[in-house]
């Protein structure tokens, strides 16, 4: 039987970082402005390393690449996907990203961001920013370049347990109080198209008007298609929450027992609540892994809520 692949997260510091990630997770990591923890990771930025079995020490690019047996016939240059959980204290800058024939030419090659979040927390009330009020590329174009943030800006309602899809082109904003699991590709390109005039070590931080205008997806997406909610899906059952050109994803809510047969290249997976059992391992919040190529059955036991993903 092939061995499960955990790994121990790469942690980011940021100007909207919080305590969370320390409070809620158990994470060992110092500071109070801790704004990710990048859970599956083989981005440069942060390369997770595997802390268990065969391949203890191993960085994931370098099994990518020297034990790509693990992944089926998945073919890609780099690693797919990247997990990461997101603890917002204070607002995140309004952003976009563009999509991989974007990036390709303009970040010397590097794959365009397609994401999508799962709120494992929020205030009463909370809001987020998706999508935005321009009706064509000039009033866009108007907005930006003459700050007309509030007409710009659309906010609409979200509560613990929404997921939301963030097709490349979409303007969002993660609002502060809120905590969430991004699933998304292995691509750190965000264009800020706002950021509240906030400074960092003392200047701005770097706005991008032309790249912004260029991606931006005119009109927005309407509201109604933008949030999910996963309230009162059946316990014990693989659940897929999206399916797109570049990946699925899942949430899995644990109640007892469930099997399920691992039919995909490989499965991303991290558990977001409670505590449980994977084939006799132990299982805890913050937990990441990689469940590998011809795993075979999948036994699961415990209390707990996990959100995995698989390359498409």
């Amino acid at each position: 039987m092939k061995e499960l692949l955990f790994l121990e997260p790469v942690f980011t510091h940021n100007i909207w970082g919080g305590t969370n990630l320390k409070d809620k997770f158990g994470y060992n990591v110092e500071g109070n402005d801790i704004g990710e923890c990048w859970g599956i990771s083989a981005h440069e930025h942060g390369d997770c390393t595997v802390v268990s079995g065969e391949h203890k020490g191993k960085k994931l690019s370098e099994l990518w690449k020297e034990n790509h047996e693990l992944f089926g016939e998945y073919n890609s240059e780099r690693f797919p996907l990247l997990t990461k959980i997101i603890d917002a204290k204070d607002d995140l800058s309004i952003q976009v990203h563009p999509d991989d024939a974007y990036a390709a030419i303009h970040e010397n090659g590097s794959y365009g961001k397609m994401e999508c979040w799962y709120i494992l927390d929020c205030k009463e009330d909370a809001t987020i920013v998706i999508g935005h009020n321009a009706k064509t590329r000039e009033e866009l174009a108007d907005m930006i370049n003459n700050g007309r943030w509030s007409e710009f800006i659309r906010e609409i309602p979200i509560k613990k347990g929404d997921f939301m899809q963030i097709d490349p082109g979409t303007v969002h904003a993660i609002k502060g109080g809120t905590l969430i699991l991004e699933s998304q590709q292995n691509s750190d390109i965000t264009y800020r198209v706002y950021d509240y005039d906030r400074l960092s070590n003392g200047k701005p931080r770097e706005i991008h008007v032309k790249q912004s205008i260029d991606v931006i997806n005119v009109p927005a997406k309407d509201v109604a298609d933008s949030i999910v909610s996963t309230d009162n899906l059946e316990k014990n059952a693989l659940h897929q929450l999206i399916s797109c050109d570049r990946y699925s994803v899942f949430k899995i809510d644990v109640d007892g027992k469930m099997d399920f047969e691992q039919t995909y290249p490989f499965m991303l997976v991290s558990i977001v609540e409670g505590t449980g059992e994977i084939d006799g391992t132990q299982l805890k919040k913050g937990d990441h892994l990689i469940i590998p190529f011809n795993y075979g059955k999948v036994c699961l036991s415990g209390k707990m809520v996990m959100i995995a993903s698989t390359p498409a």
